[in-house]
């Protein structure tokens, strides 16, 4: 292909150059023509013999009209009167007849630069007027060059022309060969076929694969992007070719992306979804970008976690239980049955009592289980875990599994933290404002410094030992994404007496209560 591009252009200069080359020496020859015509005109006697000498083949207009034609290599000279006679020609037979092209202009006093065709073939013609010294035109001198010289300089600067194009096209050969063996190395000796099989493969598996893949050119701008990275990132198609910076918004996922955080399997969150993420660096000072979404395994290791802690204060209930029932079991033995019944009526109340502060005020079926069940398992770690007296949630949660990952993840963290203090005690506050929810969540551990206050809501960032599913450093971080994804936000401080408080604001959290609803005593609807 690249030999038939070279040898096709190599024709076409060629051409492009011999076209006006002709015409070039076509003008040179009527140039030269015009140029012998002005000469012999120039020569005085030859008015002079026009005017006093008769037209006949060896008179002194033939002989001097002849020595010029020789010494200039012209094809004829002819000399004519202002009748148009001739009175010289390159056959003497001519002379003393008419020319047999039309003298006028010349004869007028104009020059004359043509090609045509006479008595002795196709010429390059001049033509001038002859004057006589008083300057009276008295003839006109007509001078040809054989145009098949002009064709044969032509074709004899065809063999130099024809040997530049095709040390051209040599060039061009040689260029093109060695283009194509860089190209078939480059390729590994693909054909383009295979090469485009080979990209439809590898696009059929990059958009099929479950895993998401992004490519980075060294500037960090997207090269490619698969299906399941543009569901895990928000990405669009469109997407590729742009920066980094300018489709992802500033913070840890961009920071892994771009490589700024280095590691292996780096955790990190977009979307409210958790991701694994692995960064490999290519020859070209680019990158490729591995993504795993872990939401789901996050999750079953958090609901493993709460079974596993369930699971705990069960048995510890079931043991509590046993002992209450041998207790029991005394005291009906003793025959002390008022005592016995004090005993049952107190161990059923406390549980009884927990179920139904929190489903008092809080409405929500989903929430108020989740703070069922905490309450159960601070319990059984030694923290006391309470619903503040000023709570009151409504049943009209527009993303209640969110709010209670986000309640979950809060307690979670503020257990851990209020085990081993002095009166481990964890408090939740759930409060209703319009459509505004407000959360706190506070606890009586050691609290957090100021200066990590931010480093908190960070992927990866954790105080703890990471359990037995994977790592930690994930809770606050999904905290924090959840509560802005609904246009809130979350904050940390220190808590009155010591510890730490979280407070979470949820602006559009409520549905909107519909209109004319009667209401119940605690205020929602029927």
């Amino acid at each position: 292909m690249q030999l038939a591009i070279a040898t096709g252009v190599t024709v076409l200069a060629t051409g492009l150059f011999l076209a006006p080359l002709s015409d070039h020496l076509d003008d040179q020859a009527m140039r030269r023509a015009l140029a012998i015509a002005q000469t012999t005109a120039a020569e005085p006697r030859m008015a002079d013999a026009l005017q006093h000498t008769r037209p006949t083949p060896g008179g002194p207009v033939q002989t001097e009209t002849e020595r010029i034609r020789r010494a200039t290599g012209a094809e004829y000279v002819v000399i004519m009167d202002r009748r148009g006679v001739r009175w010289s020609h390159t056959s003497p037979g001519e002379i003393g007849k008419h020319v047999s092209t039309d003298p006028t202009e010349a004869l007028e006093g104009r020059e004359v630069m043509e090609i045509d065709d006479g008595t002795l073939g196709r010429s390059a013609r001049g033509k001038v007027p002859l004057r006589a010294e008083d300057g009276r035109i008295v003839g006109a001198v007509s001078v040809g060059i054989s145009y098949e010289s002009v064709r044969a300089r032509l074709v004899a600067a065809g063999p130099e022309m024809l040997a530049y194009a095709g040390g051209a096209l040599a060039v061009g050969a040689l260029a093109a060969y060695v283009v194509s063996r860089r190209l078939q190395r480059r390729t590994h000796d693909l054909a383009f076929s295979d090469i485009s099989a080979l990209l439809a493969e590898r696009e059929a598996m990059l958009h099929g694969i479950r895993e998401g893949v992004v490519a980075l050119d060294a500037h960090g701008r997207i090269r490619l992007i698969n299906d399941e990275a543009q569901r895990l990132l928000d990405l669009r198609p469109e997407d590729t070719g742009q920066h980094l910076d300018a489709v992802l918004a500033p913070g840890r996922t961009t920071d892994v992306l771009s490589g700024q955080v280095t590691g292996a399997d780096l955790l990190t969150v977009s979307g409210g979804r958790v991701l694994v993420a692995n960064r490999m660096p290519t020859d070209d000072g680019g990158a490729v970008v591995t993504l795993r979404d872990r939401t789901e395994l996050e999750r079953l290791g958090r609901e493993l976690d709460g079974t596993r802690g369930l699971i705990d204060a069960l048995r510890a209930q079931d043991h509590e239980h046993a002992n209450r029932m041998h207790t029991l079991l005394g005291l009906l033995a003793l025959e002390l049955h008022d005592e016995a019944m004090e005993f049952i009526t107190e161990a059923i109340g406390v549980h009884r009592a927990t179920a139904e502060q929190v489903t008092e005020r809080v409405h929500d079926p989903l929430l108020a289980s989740l703070l069922v069940g905490k309450a159960t398992v601070a319990t059984e770690r030694g923290v006391s875990l309470f619903v503040a007296e000023d709570s009151l949630l409504p049943n009209r949660l527009v993303d209640p599994p969110g709010l209670v990952t986000i309640v979950g993840n809060l307690i979670d963290n503020a257990l851990d933290a209020a085990v081993g203090s002095a009166e481990p005690r964890v408090e939740v506050e759930l409060c209703a404002d319009d459509r505004t929810v407000l959360l706190r969540v506070s606890d009586t551990g050691p609290g957090i410094p100021a200066d990590r206050r931010d480093v908190v809501f960070t992927e990866g960032w954790s105080t703890k030992a990471p359990p037995a599913h994977g790592k930690r450093g994930i809770g606050l971080a999904l905290v924090r994404r959840l509560a802005e994804r609904q246009g809130g936000s979350v904050r940390v401080s220190d808590r009155e007496g010591g510890g730490a408080e979280f407070t979470v604001v949820l602006p559009e959290a409520l549905a909107e209560q519909p209109a004319g609803a009667p209401l119940t005593a605690t205020g929602e609807p029927r």
